[in-house]
Protein backbone atom coordinates (compact mmCIF):
# COMPACT_ATOMS: atom_id res chain seq x y z
CA UNK A 1 0.00 0.00 0.00
CA UNK A 2 1.54 3.10 -1.00
CA UNK A 3 0.87 6.14 1.45
CA UNK A 4 1.47 9.80 0.95
CA UNK A 5 3.06 10.87 4.00
CA UNK A 6 2.72 14.78 3.60
CA UNK A 7 -0.92 15.09 4.64
CA UNK A 8 -2.13 13.80 7.94
CA UNK A 9 -0.74 14.94 11.61
CA UNK A 10 2.79 12.52 11.97
CA UNK A 11 0.97 11.58 15.18
CA UNK A 12 -1.29 9.33 12.84
CA UNK A 13 0.65 8.95 9.88
CA UNK A 14 4.02 7.99 11.96
CA UNK A 15 2.24 5.30 14.09
CA UNK A 16 0.58 3.37 11.02
CA UNK A 17 3.60 3.59 8.76
CA UNK A 18 6.44 2.56 11.63
CA UNK A 19 4.57 -0.54 13.04
CA UNK A 20 5.38 -2.36 10.28
CA UNK A 21 8.68 -1.59 10.09
CA UNK A 22 9.50 -2.21 13.84
CA UNK A 23 7.69 -5.51 13.26
CA UNK A 24 9.80 -5.54 10.57
CA UNK A 25 13.34 -5.39 12.32
CA UNK A 26 12.14 -7.27 15.06
CA UNK A 27 11.65 -10.92 13.08
CA UNK A 28 14.95 -9.59 10.81
CA UNK A 29 16.65 -9.73 14.40
CA UNK A 30 15.11 -12.63 16.02
CA UNK A 31 16.35 -15.07 12.80
CA UNK A 32 20.21 -13.39 14.04
CA UNK A 33 19.44 -14.30 17.08
CA UNK A 34 18.37 -17.63 16.14
CA UNK A 35 21.52 -17.69 14.22
CA UNK A 36 23.58 -17.40 17.51
CA UNK A 37 21.02 -19.07 19.80
CA UNK A 38 20.70 -22.43 17.60
CA UNK A 39 24.82 -22.08 17.14
CA UNK A 40 25.48 -22.23 20.89
CA UNK A 41 23.06 -25.05 21.90
CA UNK A 42 23.37 -27.21 19.72
CA UNK A 43 26.96 -26.58 18.00
CA UNK A 44 28.08 -25.96 20.99
CA UNK A 45 30.46 -22.70 23.19
CA UNK A 46 32.93 -22.34 19.64
CA UNK A 47 30.73 -22.65 17.10
CA UNK A 48 28.92 -19.30 19.06
CA UNK A 49 32.13 -18.03 19.27
CA UNK A 50 33.24 -18.50 15.24
CA UNK A 51 29.88 -16.21 14.47
CA UNK A 52 30.18 -13.90 17.12
CA UNK A 53 34.05 -13.34 16.13
CA UNK A 54 32.62 -12.81 12.03
CA UNK A 55 30.16 -10.52 12.79
CA UNK A 56 31.33 -7.39 12.78
CA UNK A 57 33.04 -8.22 9.22
CA UNK A 58 29.36 -8.68 8.16
CA UNK A 59 28.26 -5.88 9.24
CA UNK A 60 30.82 -3.62 7.14
CA UNK A 61 28.56 -5.21 4.09
CA UNK A 62 25.17 -4.46 5.90
CA UNK A 63 26.66 -1.30 6.43
CA UNK A 64 26.98 -0.82 2.22
CA UNK A 65 23.15 -2.67 2.89
CA UNK A 66 22.18 0.24 4.53
CA UNK A 67 23.46 3.45 2.94
CA UNK A 68 22.49 1.67 0.19
CA UNK A 69 18.98 1.62 1.05
CA UNK A 70 18.82 4.87 2.82
CA UNK A 71 20.24 6.52 -0.17
CA UNK A 72 17.72 5.24 -2.60
CA UNK A 73 14.76 5.71 0.24
CA UNK A 74 15.73 9.71 -0.02
CA UNK A 75 15.91 10.53 -3.49
CA UNK A 76 12.70 8.49 -4.58
CA UNK A 77 10.59 9.63 -1.97
CA UNK A 78 11.62 13.24 -2.94
CA UNK A 79 10.47 12.78 -6.34
CA UNK A 80 7.28 10.84 -5.02
CA UNK A 81 6.43 13.60 -2.58
CA UNK A 82 6.72 15.98 -5.77
CA UNK A 83 4.76 13.75 -7.79
CA UNK A 84 6.94 13.38 -10.40
CA UNK A 85 6.84 9.48 -11.36
CA UNK A 86 8.69 9.46 -14.23
CA UNK A 87 12.28 10.59 -12.39
CA UNK A 88 11.29 8.48 -9.31
CA UNK A 89 10.87 5.31 -11.89
CA UNK A 90 14.20 6.26 -13.17
CA UNK A 91 15.92 6.86 -9.73
CA UNK A 92 14.63 2.97 -9.57
CA UNK A 93 16.08 1.72 -12.16
CA UNK A 94 19.29 3.20 -11.20
CA UNK A 95 19.57 2.10 -7.80
CA UNK A 96 19.71 -1.30 -8.80
CA UNK A 97 21.82 -1.17 -11.73
CA UNK A 98 24.21 0.60 -9.30
CA UNK A 99 23.59 -2.12 -6.78
CA UNK A 100 24.18 -4.73 -8.89
CA UNK A 101 27.82 -3.48 -9.57
CA UNK A 102 28.51 -2.90 -5.99
CA UNK A 103 27.45 -6.12 -4.52
CA UNK A 104 30.27 -7.56 -7.46
CA UNK A 105 32.44 -5.20 -6.20
CA UNK A 106 31.93 -5.81 -2.67
CA UNK A 107 32.15 -10.15 -3.45
CA UNK A 108 35.66 -10.20 -4.82
CA UNK A 109 36.75 -7.84 -2.02
CA UNK A 110 35.11 -10.02 0.27
CA UNK A 111 36.97 -13.53 -0.98
CA UNK A 112 39.82 -11.84 -1.20
CA UNK A 113 40.52 -9.97 2.29
CA UNK A 114 38.02 -11.98 5.02
CA UNK A 115 40.67 -14.48 6.16
CA UNK A 116 43.33 -11.55 6.54
CA UNK A 117 40.79 -9.56 8.34
CA UNK A 118 40.24 -12.11 10.89
CA UNK A 119 43.82 -12.57 11.15
CA UNK A 120 44.21 -8.84 11.67
CA UNK A 121 42.19 -8.63 14.88
CA UNK A 122 43.65 -11.81 16.50
CA UNK A 123 40.98 -14.37 16.12
CA UNK A 124 41.48 -17.17 18.16
CA UNK A 125 43.06 -20.28 16.84
CA UNK A 126 40.32 -22.73 17.92
CA UNK A 127 37.19 -20.85 16.35
CA UNK A 128 39.54 -19.48 12.96
CA UNK A 129 38.26 -21.83 10.37
CA UNK A 130 34.78 -21.94 11.32
CA UNK A 131 34.76 -17.95 11.03
CA UNK A 132 36.35 -17.87 7.96
CA UNK A 133 33.60 -20.76 6.27
CA UNK A 134 30.98 -19.09 7.92
CA UNK A 135 31.97 -15.39 5.93
CA UNK A 136 32.92 -17.27 3.11
CA UNK A 137 28.91 -18.68 2.56
CA UNK A 138 27.92 -15.17 3.87
CA UNK A 139 29.47 -13.75 0.62
CA UNK A 140 28.06 -15.75 -1.88
CA UNK A 141 24.65 -13.92 -0.59
CA UNK A 142 25.93 -10.48 -0.71
CA UNK A 143 23.65 -9.76 -3.84
CA UNK A 144 20.87 -11.11 -1.81
CA UNK A 145 21.40 -8.73 0.68
CA UNK A 146 22.16 -5.92 -1.21
CA UNK A 147 18.87 -6.30 -3.43
CA UNK A 148 16.89 -6.72 -0.67
CA UNK A 149 17.64 -3.64 1.13
CA UNK A 150 17.34 -1.60 -2.09
CA UNK A 151 13.50 -3.40 -2.27
CA UNK A 152 12.72 -2.20 1.34
CA UNK A 153 14.09 1.12 0.77
CA UNK A 154 11.72 1.49 -2.74
CA UNK A 155 8.71 0.45 -0.41
CA UNK A 156 9.55 2.63 2.31
CA UNK A 157 9.61 5.59 0.15
CA UNK A 158 6.71 4.64 -1.14
CA UNK A 159 5.40 4.81 2.03
CA UNK A 160 4.57 1.18 1.64
CA UNK A 161 6.14 -0.30 5.39
CA UNK A 162 3.82 -3.30 5.29
CA UNK A 163 5.03 -5.42 1.93
CA UNK A 164 8.80 -5.71 3.13
CA UNK A 165 7.11 -6.90 6.46
CA UNK A 166 5.44 -9.79 4.93
CA UNK A 167 8.89 -10.70 2.87
CA UNK A 168 10.30 -10.69 6.38
CA UNK A 169 8.12 -12.49 7.75
CA UNK A 170 8.28 -15.96 6.03
CA UNK A 171 12.32 -15.13 5.51
CA UNK A 172 13.05 -14.97 9.15
CA UNK A 173 10.65 -18.36 9.98
CA UNK A 174 12.73 -19.79 6.91
CA UNK A 175 15.68 -19.00 8.27
CA UNK A 176 14.97 -20.48 11.73
CA UNK A 177 13.80 -23.63 10.40
CA UNK A 178 16.55 -23.96 8.45
CA UNK A 179 18.92 -23.04 10.77
CA UNK A 180 17.15 -26.03 12.86
CA UNK A 181 17.57 -28.49 10.48
CA UNK A 182 20.94 -27.88 8.86
CA UNK A 183 23.14 -27.69 12.59
CA UNK A 184 20.74 -30.23 14.68
CA UNK A 185 19.45 -32.92 11.89
CA UNK A 186 22.44 -32.24 9.17
CA UNK A 187 25.06 -31.58 11.67
CA UNK A 188 27.01 -28.85 9.44
CA UNK A 189 27.30 -26.38 12.54
CA UNK A 190 28.26 -22.92 11.54
CA UNK A 191 27.67 -23.65 7.81
CA UNK A 192 24.64 -24.77 8.38
CA UNK A 193 23.84 -21.29 9.92
CA UNK A 194 25.42 -19.58 6.83
CA UNK A 195 23.49 -21.50 4.20
CA UNK A 196 20.28 -20.79 6.17
CA UNK A 197 20.80 -17.57 5.80
CA UNK A 198 22.22 -17.42 2.44
CA UNK A 199 18.62 -19.29 1.25
CA UNK A 200 16.32 -17.34 3.37
CA UNK A 201 17.78 -14.02 2.09
CA UNK A 202 17.70 -15.66 -1.72
CA UNK A 203 13.53 -16.36 -1.45
CA UNK A 204 12.56 -13.47 0.33
CA UNK A 205 14.97 -11.14 -2.43
CA UNK A 206 13.11 -12.67 -5.35
CA UNK A 207 9.67 -12.38 -4.25
CA UNK A 208 10.14 -8.67 -3.01
CA UNK A 209 11.81 -7.90 -6.80
CA UNK A 210 9.04 -9.17 -8.68
CA UNK A 211 6.25 -7.37 -6.66
CA UNK A 212 7.64 -4.15 -6.22
CA UNK A 213 8.49 -3.98 -10.11
CA UNK A 214 4.72 -4.83 -10.56
CA UNK A 215 3.97 -1.40 -8.21
CA UNK A 216 6.06 0.54 -9.97
CA UNK A 217 4.87 -0.64 -13.26
CA UNK A 218 1.38 0.75 -11.95
CA UNK A 219 2.19 4.37 -11.17
CA UNK A 220 1.83 6.83 -13.66
CA UNK A 221 4.84 8.17 -15.89
CA UNK A 222 7.28 6.51 -18.48
CA UNK A 223 10.97 6.04 -17.18
CA UNK A 224 13.40 8.05 -19.48
CA UNK A 225 16.14 5.72 -19.33
CA UNK A 226 17.72 2.81 -17.36
CA UNK A 227 20.71 4.91 -15.79
CA UNK A 228 20.42 8.17 -14.73
CA UNK A 229 24.25 9.89 -13.69
CA UNK A 230 22.40 13.15 -12.37
CA UNK A 231 20.06 10.79 -10.34
CA UNK A 232 23.13 8.18 -9.63
CA UNK A 233 24.55 11.32 -7.74
CA UNK A 234 22.37 12.96 -6.23
CA UNK A 235 21.49 8.68 -4.31
CA UNK A 236 25.09 8.69 -4.06
CA UNK A 237 25.15 12.08 -2.44
CA UNK A 238 22.90 10.55 0.85
CA UNK A 239 24.36 6.55 0.35
CA UNK A 240 28.01 7.17 0.45
CA UNK A 241 27.85 9.58 3.81
CA UNK A 242 25.52 6.45 4.89
CA UNK A 243 27.62 3.89 4.01
CA UNK A 244 30.85 6.05 5.69
CA UNK A 245 28.92 6.17 9.22
CA UNK A 246 27.84 2.46 9.05
CA UNK A 247 31.67 1.37 7.96
CA UNK A 248 33.33 4.19 10.56
CA UNK A 249 31.24 2.35 13.44
CA UNK A 250 31.72 -0.95 11.80
CA UNK A 251 35.71 -0.47 11.57
CA UNK A 252 35.54 1.20 15.32
CA UNK A 253 33.31 -2.38 16.55
CA UNK A 254 36.58 -4.34 14.62
CA UNK A 255 39.17 -2.76 16.88
CA UNK A 256 36.86 -3.65 20.22
CA UNK A 257 36.34 -7.18 18.81
CA UNK A 258 40.04 -7.42 18.52
CA UNK A 259 40.10 -6.18 22.16
CA UNK A 260 37.58 -8.74 22.82
CA UNK A 261 39.60 -11.63 21.51
CA UNK A 262 42.55 -11.15 23.81
CA UNK A 263 40.16 -12.69 26.36
CA UNK A 264 39.68 -15.55 24.82
CA UNK A 265 36.81 -17.94 23.07
CA UNK A 266 34.41 -17.65 25.94
CA UNK A 267 34.48 -13.98 26.13
CA UNK A 268 34.02 -13.87 22.68
CA UNK A 269 31.14 -15.96 22.73
CA UNK A 270 28.99 -14.34 25.57
CA UNK A 271 30.33 -11.00 23.39
CA UNK A 272 28.66 -12.79 20.49
CA UNK A 273 25.22 -13.09 22.19
CA UNK A 274 25.12 -9.71 24.25
CA UNK A 275 26.29 -7.81 21.09
CA UNK A 276 23.09 -9.88 18.90
CA UNK A 277 20.70 -8.92 21.30
CA UNK A 278 22.17 -5.03 22.04
CA UNK A 279 22.00 -5.10 17.82
CA UNK A 280 18.11 -6.37 18.17
CA UNK A 281 17.60 -2.82 20.31
CA UNK A 282 19.65 -0.44 17.82
CA UNK A 283 17.81 -1.60 14.94
CA UNK A 284 14.72 -0.88 16.14
CA UNK A 285 15.37 2.27 16.74
CA UNK A 286 17.06 2.83 13.82
CA UNK A 287 13.84 1.49 11.49
CA UNK A 288 12.45 4.87 13.58
CA UNK A 289 14.79 6.62 11.81
CA UNK A 290 13.98 5.24 8.52
CA UNK A 291 10.72 6.26 8.64
CA UNK A 292 11.53 9.92 9.76
CA UNK A 293 14.03 10.17 6.76
CA UNK A 294 11.41 9.28 4.09
CA UNK A 295 8.60 11.14 6.07
CA UNK A 296 11.00 14.66 5.90
CA UNK A 297 12.51 13.84 2.17
CA UNK A 298 8.56 13.34 0.66
CA UNK A 299 7.55 16.73 2.86
CA UNK A 300 10.59 18.58 1.53
CA UNK A 301 9.34 17.29 -2.14
CA UNK A 302 5.60 18.75 -1.30
CA UNK A 303 7.49 21.66 -0.21
CA UNK A 304 6.05 21.58 3.31
CA UNK A 305 8.98 21.92 5.96
CA UNK A 306 7.06 23.32 8.27
CA UNK A 307 5.53 19.75 9.31
CA UNK A 308 9.46 18.79 9.69
CA UNK A 309 9.72 19.51 13.47
CA UNK A 310 5.96 17.67 13.89
CA UNK A 311 7.92 14.84 12.90
CA UNK A 312 10.51 14.62 14.81
CA UNK A 313 8.37 15.17 18.30
CA UNK A 314 6.03 12.36 17.02
CA UNK A 315 9.19 10.43 16.19
CA UNK A 316 10.76 10.71 19.62
CA UNK A 317 7.90 9.96 21.53
CA UNK A 318 7.66 6.55 19.95
CA UNK A 319 11.35 6.09 20.35
CA UNK A 320 11.10 6.37 23.95
CA UNK A 321 8.33 4.58 24.09
CA UNK A 322 10.46 1.41 22.18
CA UNK A 323 13.31 1.90 24.08
CA UNK A 324 11.23 0.94 27.36
CA UNK A 325 10.55 -2.74 26.91
CA UNK A 326 14.13 -3.47 25.36
CA UNK A 327 15.96 -1.56 28.58
CA UNK A 328 13.58 -3.63 31.02
CA UNK A 329 14.42 -6.75 29.90
CA UNK A 330 17.65 -6.95 29.13
CA UNK A 331 18.65 -4.88 32.39
CA UNK A 332 16.59 -6.93 34.44
CA UNK A 333 16.55 -10.75 32.75
CA UNK A 334 20.20 -10.68 31.02
CA UNK A 335 21.29 -13.74 32.89
CA UNK A 336 18.68 -15.36 31.72
CA UNK A 337 18.67 -14.07 28.43
CA UNK A 338 21.87 -15.56 27.91
CA UNK A 339 21.05 -18.74 29.12
CA UNK A 340 18.75 -18.90 25.65
CA UNK A 341 22.26 -18.98 23.92
CA UNK A 342 24.45 -21.09 26.35
CA UNK A 343 24.79 -23.86 28.55
CA UNK A 344 24.81 -23.45 31.91
CA UNK A 345 28.52 -24.56 32.29
CA UNK A 346 29.65 -21.63 30.23
CA UNK A 347 29.65 -19.41 33.33
CA UNK A 348 32.34 -17.23 32.15
CA UNK A 349 30.17 -16.42 28.86
CA UNK A 350 27.18 -16.23 30.53
CA UNK A 351 29.13 -13.62 32.67
CA UNK A 352 30.11 -11.46 30.25
CA UNK A 353 27.18 -11.26 27.65
CA UNK A 354 25.17 -10.37 31.05
CA UNK A 355 27.80 -7.59 32.21
CA UNK A 356 27.61 -6.23 28.59
CA UNK A 357 23.56 -5.64 28.49
CA UNK A 358 23.18 -4.04 31.64
CA UNK A 359 26.54 -1.38 30.81
CA UNK A 360 24.34 -0.70 27.56
CA UNK A 361 20.80 -1.24 28.18
CA UNK A 362 20.07 1.77 30.60
CA UNK A 363 21.40 4.27 27.75
CA UNK A 364 18.85 2.72 25.16
CA UNK A 365 16.71 5.96 25.97
CA UNK A 366 19.50 8.28 24.50
CA UNK A 367 20.76 6.26 21.65
CA UNK A 368 16.66 5.99 20.67
CA UNK A 369 16.27 9.48 20.74
CA UNK A 370 19.83 10.11 18.53
CA UNK A 371 18.94 7.55 16.08
CA UNK A 372 15.74 9.31 15.15
CA UNK A 373 16.88 12.33 14.88
CA UNK A 374 19.35 11.09 12.27
CA UNK A 375 16.50 10.01 10.40
CA UNK A 376 15.00 13.62 9.96
CA UNK A 377 18.79 14.72 9.04
CA UNK A 378 18.95 12.07 6.60
CA UNK A 379 16.05 12.63 4.81
CA UNK A 380 16.89 16.75 4.61
CA UNK A 381 19.84 15.53 3.11
CA UNK A 382 22.12 17.51 5.48
CA UNK A 383 25.18 14.77 5.42
CA UNK A 384 27.84 16.18 6.45
CA UNK A 385 26.57 16.63 9.99
CA UNK A 386 25.34 13.32 9.95
CA UNK A 387 28.82 11.67 9.44
CA UNK A 388 30.77 14.37 11.68
CA UNK A 389 28.41 12.97 14.50
CA UNK A 390 29.32 9.48 14.62
CA UNK A 391 32.86 10.69 15.23
CA UNK A 392 33.53 10.60 18.76
CA UNK A 393 31.35 7.44 19.27
CA UNK A 394 33.96 5.71 17.18
CA UNK A 395 36.83 7.44 19.16
CA UNK A 396 35.99 7.36 22.74
CA UNK A 397 34.35 3.73 22.21
CA UNK A 398 38.20 2.70 21.20
CA UNK A 399 40.23 4.56 23.22
CA UNK A 400 37.98 4.12 26.28
CA UNK A 401 37.80 0.19 25.85
CA UNK A 402 41.58 -0.39 25.60
CA UNK A 403 42.63 1.89 29.11
CA UNK A 404 39.29 0.07 31.20
CA UNK A 405 40.31 -3.03 29.71
CA UNK A 406 43.59 -2.93 31.16
CA UNK A 407 41.75 -2.83 34.62
CA UNK A 408 38.83 -3.54 35.01
CA UNK A 409 39.34 -7.11 32.05
CA UNK A 410 36.86 -7.59 29.72
CA UNK A 411 34.30 -5.20 32.12
CA UNK A 412 36.13 -2.51 30.92
CA UNK A 413 35.04 -2.91 27.52
CA UNK A 414 31.79 -2.71 28.14
CA UNK A 415 32.64 0.31 30.19
CA UNK A 416 32.95 2.10 27.14
CA UNK A 417 30.06 2.06 25.09
CA UNK A 418 27.60 4.89 27.04
CA UNK A 419 30.49 7.48 27.01
CA UNK A 420 30.69 7.22 23.51
CA UNK A 421 26.62 7.42 22.98
CA UNK A 422 26.33 10.31 25.27
CA UNK A 423 29.04 12.48 22.91
CA UNK A 424 27.23 11.97 19.36
CA UNK A 425 24.06 11.84 20.48
CA UNK A 426 24.61 15.71 21.82
CA UNK A 427 25.99 16.30 18.70
CA UNK A 428 22.88 15.22 16.58
CA UNK A 429 20.46 17.20 18.56
CA UNK A 430 23.03 20.48 18.09
CA UNK A 431 22.87 19.69 14.54
CA UNK A 432 19.35 18.69 13.80
CA UNK A 433 18.56 22.18 15.76
CA UNK A 434 20.74 23.95 12.88
CA UNK A 435 19.12 21.86 9.92
CA UNK A 436 15.64 23.05 11.44
CA UNK A 437 16.39 26.35 11.23
CA UNK A 438 17.83 26.71 8.00
CA UNK A 439 14.95 24.57 6.63
CA UNK A 440 12.63 27.03 8.04
CA UNK A 441 13.90 29.82 6.92
CA UNK A 442 15.71 29.41 3.37
CA UNK A 443 13.96 29.35 0.37
CA UNK A 444 11.63 26.53 -1.15
CA UNK A 445 13.73 24.75 -3.95
CA UNK A 446 11.56 22.39 -6.20
CA UNK A 447 13.39 18.87 -6.49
Amino acid sequence: MITDLTKEHPDKTLWRFALPLFVSVIFQQLYNIADSMIAGRFAGEHALAAVGASYPITVIFMAFAVGSNLGVSVVVSRYFGAKNYAKMKTAVSTAFLSCAALSLSLSVFGYLFCPRMMKLIHTPGNIFADGVLYLNIYIYGLTFLLFYNVCTGIFTALGDSRTPLFFLLGSSLGNIALDYIFVVYFHWDVAGVAWATFLAQGVSVVLAFLTLLSRIRNLPGKRSALFDKSLFRQIAAIAVPSIMQQSVLSVGNLFVQDIVNRFGSSVIAGYSAGVKLNTFAVNSFMSLGSCLSSYTAQNIGAQKRERIPLGFRAGVRLALIAAVPFFLVYFCFSRQIMGLFLESRSTEAILAGTEFLRFVSPCYFMIAVKLTTDGIIRGAGAMKYFVIATVPDLILRIILANMLSRYFQSTGIWMAWPFGWIATTVLTIIFYRKITNLSLDSPQKQC
